[in-house]
């Protein structure tokens, strides 16, 4: 169906629609995402998104490039704020001309003169259109038309200027008889008496719509009851875009630092899934020849965890629940969004509960005997390139991750430089050729020992079980394993075990992080895992 002819059967429906605010093709997408039939181009927001008044400072050409933009983004219709139409009646038909081009499904122009000011700037005195005017300007836009469903709204200004509601259902009439196909009627009230007033005179005879950005508080079941045809959520996007924009600017210029905003911000993976970046990437298939590394992810969840009394009685630890999300589902997701997709888990006690999609799963039906370098050996096999290794029972923020990824050495470990030695409990301890220096730019350190039986004064910090490996380092891991494999039986191993013996013969690099994870291994974890 074309977006010109879902925009004027929403206006017809009999029920009542909404249409929401977006001002670049981004908020267009977001719009549409999130379930709206219809987006609001709005005038304010476009203006405001391109640093300018509301007033007719962006020109007409200006705002047709940025509702381009969002009509390519999406598949449902616009309704493009026109302003007064940019012009007298031949400027109106230029613009709908244009606005057709680009798959705009319909205009709505105001009755005030060009240049226009916001309606909520010193609206009483703004000067209204000669009536008949304003129906030569719709009359001439239908008459453009090449797409007999193509919209056009008349708002009605009267309430804003103060000329009260005789003036208002007086213009609302003219229009409707010129050939608009629906009635914005505007009040900047802070309730919606004006509103309700108008309705009950007009008694339904066109389609309505409002914009209650000032009368916001009134219940949306009675512009319903009222006859109203449709809603306009009119520059709630663009302010809460501002108001974001502001907070994370404002910290990052007073810490100088990402560390305290980048798990709290949406992540690039989810503005490229956005962007269409995966319908790229197949194209790229497609047309392009193949370049680049693939990499995998491991997730080591055989254990049952036996701190957790009943909570892992049938459920292993790794399938508790953090923020309504398991740990794995969790893990899952952090490695999707950043485009890895080859998941590989290791289960073992309660192996039937893992019932997701889309991951390569190896049994591991010895986990009651056997520690996490078993589990790690039994899914290497299944490694084609390059490797993300990651413990079951760990919850971090995105920018781990990402630490790991860019990482170009063939073994690199994350090591937080916080952790603090706990007396009687297994950590993997480490010392490092440096301490964190939060002064040093992407610092080269790379480590010296792992192990639980570090003296409290040497540690620089914990690895948090989350490595990666290049197609170099798992060759690497693999004779580790099978040397180390000459002196104990595998199964007794850990990673830690290996990663000690690897760093004895070669680099392994360090990644500091402070905080943003935790080790889940407790009730008490569990908890603190909910507000990381």
């Amino acid at each position: 169906m074309k977006k010109t002819t879902k925009l004027k059967q929403m206006l017809a429906s009999g029920e009542l629609e909404f249409l929401m605010e977006a001002h670049n093709g981004l908020s267009a997408k977001i719009v549409e995402n999130a379930g709206f039939k219809g987006i609001w181009a709005s005038g304010l927001s476009i203006s405001a998104a391109l640093g300018v008044r509301d007033n007719n400072e962006a020109s007409w050409t200006q705002v047709l490039e940025v509702i381009e933009f969002m009509s390519d983004a999406t598949d449902i219709p616009i309704l493009l704020d026109g302003d007064t139409g940019y012009g007298n009646f031949n400027n109106m038909r230029r613009l709908v001309r244009k606005l057709e081009q680009r798959g705009i499904a319909g205009v709505c122009i105001e009755d005030k003169l060009f240049p226009k000011t916001n309606s909520f700037i010193n609206g009483e005195a703004q000067p209204l259109a000669d009536i008949d005017e304003f129906c030569g300007k719709i009359k001439a836009a239908k008459d453009a038309t090449i797409d007999p469903d193509f919209v056009v709204v008349a708002r009605v200004e009267a309430f804003i200027a103060g000329w009260g509601l005789e003036e208002a259902v007086k213009r609302a009439e003219a229009y409707r008889q010129a050939g608009a196909d629906a009635i914005l009627m505007h009040s900047k009230r802070a309730d919606a008496t004006e509103i309700k007033a108008f309705m009950e005179v007009w008694n339904n005879r066109h389609p309505v719509i409002i914009v209650p950005t000032k009368y916001y508080s009134t219940p949306t079941e009675q512009f319903k009851d009222w006859g109203v045809s449709t809603v306009i959520w009119a520059n709630h996007n663009v302010r809460a875009a501002i108001k974001a924009m502001e907070q994370v600017t404002q910290k990052i210029y007073e810490d100088q630092s990402l560390i305290n905003i980048e798990g709290n911000i949406t992540s690039v993976s989810h503005i490229f899934e956005l962007q269409g970046a995966d319908e790229l990437k197949e194209a790229e298939k497609k047309y392009l020849p193949t370049y680049g590394q693939q990499i995998s992810a491991i997730i080591l969840a055989a254990s049952k965890g036996e701190n957790f009394n009943s909570l892992t009685e049938l459920l292993p630890k790794t399938l508790l629940t953090v923020n309504n999300k398991s740990i794995f589902d969790s893990q899952v997701e952090l490695f999707n969004e950043a485009g890895i997709k080859d998941l590989i888990a290791v289960r073992g006690f309660g192996k039937e509960q893992f019932k997701q999609s889309n991951i390569t799963f190896i049994d591991n039906d010895k986990f009651n005997e056997t520690k996490e370098l078993y589990s790690l050996n039994l899914a290497l096999e299944q490694v084609k390139n390059s490797a993300i290794i990651s413990y079951g029972d760990i919850i971090f923020k995105p920018y781990v991750l990402n630490e790991l990824l860019t990482s170009t050495a063939d073994i690199t470990i994350i090591v937080d430089s916080d952790a603090e030695y706990v007396h009687d409990e297994y950590k993997d301890y480490i010392t490092a050729t440096e301490k964190y220096n939060k002064k040093k730019f992407n610092q080269e350190v790379y480590l010296n020992t792992i192990s639980n039986n570090v003296e409290p004064t040497e540690i620089d910090g914990e690895f948090i079980g989350l490595c990666k490996l290049t197609p170099v380092g798992i060759l690497q891991l693999k004779d580790a394993i099978q040397e180390l494999g000459k002196t104990k039986p595998l199964e007794i191993l850990r990673f830690s075990e290996a990663l000690n013996y690897l760093a004895q013969n070669s680099e392994i690099a360090i990644k500091y992080i402070r905080g943003s994870w935790v080790d889940v291994d407790s009730i008490i974890e569990l908890q603190k895992a909910g507000d990381l």
